[in-house]
């Protein structure tokens, strides 16, 4: 098997990690921190985070799949780098250091 070959399919699973994880994360919030932080509500960000998951497994980056491989890690890297910050900022409490 190539080099390239173990890349794409380290590529695969790493980001069905990344999926899985932002919906762990989703799923252990309490539902009312999503609109302490003003965002979508918790089964939103389930359905968007598992359905990103689920997608991150079924889809590969290379071939026809790459259409929906894209928006799938958006939508977990959008989970990772923007709410998951804010669910945590709510639920500790903000501080002024």
């Amino acid at each position: 098997m190539l080099v390239a070959d173990w890349i794409l399919r380290v590529i695969h699973w790493g980001s069905a990690l990344v999926g899985l994880f932002a919906f762990v994360h989703a799923l252990l919030q309490r539902a009312d921190a999503y609109s302490a932080a003003d965002r979508k509500t918790k089964p939103i960000w389930m359905l968007i985070t598992g359905g990103s998951t689920l997608a991150l497994v079924l889809f590969q980056i290379q071939g026809p799949g790459f259409i929906f491989w894209v928006p799938a890690m958006a939508a977990a890297l959008v989970y990772i780098v923007d709410v998951r910050p804010k669910l945590i900022e709510v639920q500790r409490g903000h501080r002024n250091w």
